[in-house]
C-alpha cells in the first residue's frame, strides 16, 4: 500500500498532503495518529513515495519511476524504517525481510498481528535502535532528494529513544523527513508532539469499508453486516471477512429465542456449538450480540431515526423491542462485553457462553 489511489476514500487528507509537496510546504516532522485499524500507517506509506517520485502525477506517485519501484518492494535505500522488536538479539537489519512481508500483505495490521510474526510477547523500539538511527542520519540522502525516516508505533519508543529522537526533531539535518505513525498520541512527549505537524486520520466510514471489501470480492450484503461491525476499523473488518462462521445474525437470533423462552437444555446445546468455534468467531458472536442490543436500547428510547441495521438485522430488532424489557439493556450490553472480556483472555468459551446465555434469559424474563 504505497501510493494513494491504493487506499478506498479520505480523498481530504491525500489532497492536503499532496498540496504541501506541491507548494513546497513539507514539514520535517510529521505525526500520522490514528485509531487502530485507520489509515494512518498506509497513508504515510503513500506519502513517502510520493514525496520522493521522480514522475510526480496531479494525484499520485507515479508507480513506474526508479523511486517507486523500490518503494513497491519497501527497499529504498533513502527510506528508512524503525519498528517495534523483541528479544535483546532482534534488530531492525535481522527483522527486515518479515517487516517488508508483513507491511505488503496488510498496511492495516497491528502490533499484536506484528508481534505474532515474529514471535515476540511484548515489544518496543530500543534505545540501540535509535542511537543507530542517529548514526545513518549523518549520512546524506544516496539517490532521493529527501531521506525520510518512518518510525510505526511511536508511542513506544524507550523512553531513552524517546529523548534521543526528540533532539534530533529539534536541530534535523536538512532534506530529512520524520514520519511518525501512531495509534496512541496521548502517550507520546508532549514535546515531542509540539515538534510535529500533526496529520489526523479518522475512521473509515461504513460506505469506505463496504468498498474496501467488495475489492476483496467480499458480496455487497455481507459486506454491509461487517461494516457494521467493525465500527471504522478497517483492520476488523478484514478480520471478520475471513472467518468461517458468517451467519451472525441467524445464530444469534437463535440463541435469543432460546434464552426468552429458558430453553436450558437448548442453550447447553448452544454452548456446546459455540465451543467448537474459533476464537475470532466466538470473538465476532459477542460483538455483533454487543452491537444488536446497542441498537435496541436507542430503538426503545425513542432514536429509531439513529438505528443504523437495515434487512434482517433492522428487522430483528423491530420485532425483539416487543419481548425485550428496556430497562435491562444496558444490563445485558454489559454481559456481553464482560463475555468478549473473557473470550479475549481465553476462557472457556462452552462456559462464558452458558453463563452468558443465562444471565440474559433472567434479564429478558
Amino acid at each position: 500500500m504505497v501510493l494513494f489511489k491504493q487506499i478506498i476514500g479520505l480523498e481530504d487528507i491525500k489532497t492536503t498532503l499532496i498540496r504541501a509537496v506541491e507548494n513546497n510546504h513539507v514539514a520535517h516532522a510529521q505525526l500520522f495518529h490514528g485509531a487502530v485499524g485507520s489509515a494512518n500507517f498506509a497513508l504515510a506509506l503513500a506519502y513517502a513515495t510520493f514525496l520522493n517520485c521522480e514522475n510526480k502525477q496531479v494525484d499520485d506517485s507515479c508507480g513506474v519511476c526508479s523511486s517507486c519501484s523500490k518503494m513497491l518492494k519497501l527497499a529504498h535505500p533513502d527510506f528508512i524504517h524503525l519498528f517495534p522488536i523483541a528479544g535483546a538479539k532482534a534488530s531492525t537489519e535481522t527483522l527486515m525481510p518479515q517487516w517488508r512481508k508483513f507491511v505488503l500483505q496488510n498496511p492495516y495490521g497491528t502490533l499484536s498481528d506484528w508481534l505474532e510474526q515474529i514471535d515476540g510477547k511484548q515489544g518496543n523500539i530500543s534505545a540501540e535502535e535509535a542511537r543507530k538511527l542517529i548514526e545513518r542520519l549523518s549520512f546524506k540522502a544516496y539517490e532521493a532528494e529527501y531521506k525520510i525516516i518512518l518510525i510505526w508505533q511511536t508511542e513506544i519508543l524507550h523512553p531513552t529513544a524517546a529523548n534521543a529522537l526528540l533532539k534530533v526533531l529539534e536541530e534535523p539535518p536538512q532534506k530529512t523527513i520524520f514520519l511518525l505513525v501512531a495509534n496512541n498520541s496521548d502517550k507520546l512527549l508532549t514535546t515531542i508532539i509540539s515538534r510535529t505537524q500533526r496529520v489526523s486520520v479518522r475512521k473509515f466510514t461504513d460506505e469506505e469499508i463496504i468498498k474496501n471489501l467488495e475489492k476483496a470480492n467480499v458480496n455487497t450484503e455481507r459486506a454491509k453486516q461487517i461494516a457494521y461491525l467493525a465500527e471504522g476499523n478497517l483492520h476488523k473488518a478484514i478480520e471478520i471477512s475471513t472467518q468461517t462462521q458468517s451467519n451472525e445474525q441467524d445464530w444469534f437470533a437463535n440463541m435469543m429465542r432460546m434464552c426468552y423462552a429458558m430453553n436450558v437444555q437448548k442453550m447447553i446445546s448452544l454452548a456446546d456449538e459455540f465451543d467448537a468455534f474459533k476464537k475470532e468467531d466466538q470473538k465476532s458472536m459477542m460483538l455483533y450480540g454487543l452491537s444488536i442490543f446497542r441498537e435496541l436500547f436507542l430503538y426503545l428510547h425513542g432514536g429509531e431515526i439513529l438505528v443504523r441495521l437495515e434487512g434482517k438485522d433492522l428487522e430483528f430488532v423491530q420485532k425483539f423491542s416487543k419481548a425485550i424489557n428496556k430497562n435491562n439493556i444496558e444490563k445485558i450490553v454489559a454481559e456481553f462485553t464482560e463475555a468478549h472480556f473473557h473470550l479475549e483472555r481465553n476462557g472457556r468459551a462452552k462456559m462464558i457462553f452458558l453463563d452468558t446465555a443465562l444471565r440474559i434469559a433472567r434479564m429478558i424474563k
